[in-house]
């Protein structure tokens, strides 16, 4: 690639939160001017034993009416138990009060594919990962229904 006199090229392996804020704000104000809600928040939903330690968590965000679901865990005692539809409704009630339409999520097919279309996501793209997996994205249509506060959630 040819720059302009005065740039040159940096690559780096482990860019700074800095440059990392800076680029992803430069980019966040091109896209203002094309997005109706550029409305971005990050949240975190969690379930803690009596001593404070994590056993179940999901991290997301909302933004431009759409919720993601970045990461869900749920420790492998407590799994099939309820929690993680638990958590997934809870976000699904957030986004849907802060405005959002859509959520959506990705998994590998060795995680949990099948729980998120029992969930009602359905599938919009997947990409091989050799050898023999998939990362499979889903998607699906929030409710106002969905919206009304849960009043178990602290």
């Amino acid at each position: 690639m040819e720059l302009p006199p005065g740039l040159r090229l940096s690559v780096e392996d482990r860019p700074s939160p800095q440059d990392r804020e800076f680029i992803n704000n430069a980019l966040a104000e091109f896209n203002t001017a094309f997005l109706r809600d550029t409305t971005y928040a990050s949240f975190g939903i969690f379930v803690r034993d009596d001593a404070a330690a994590l056993r179940a968590g999901l991290l997301g965000h909302a933004w431009a009416g759409w919720m993601f679901i970045a990461l869900l865990w749920v420790h492998g005692d407590l799994r099939r138990g309820g929690i993680g539809r638990g958590l997934m409704a809870e976000a699904e009630r957030r986004a849907a009060a802060q405005g959002c339409h859509s959520a959506w999520v990705d998994t590998f097919s060795f995680q949990a594919p099948g729980f998120y279309k029992n969930l009602g996501y359905r599938e919009f793209g997947r990409l091989d990962y050799k050898p023999e997996h998939q990362r499979i994205f889903l998607q699906k249509q929030l409710s106002a229904e969905q919206a009304v506060p849960n009043p178990a959630a602290r």
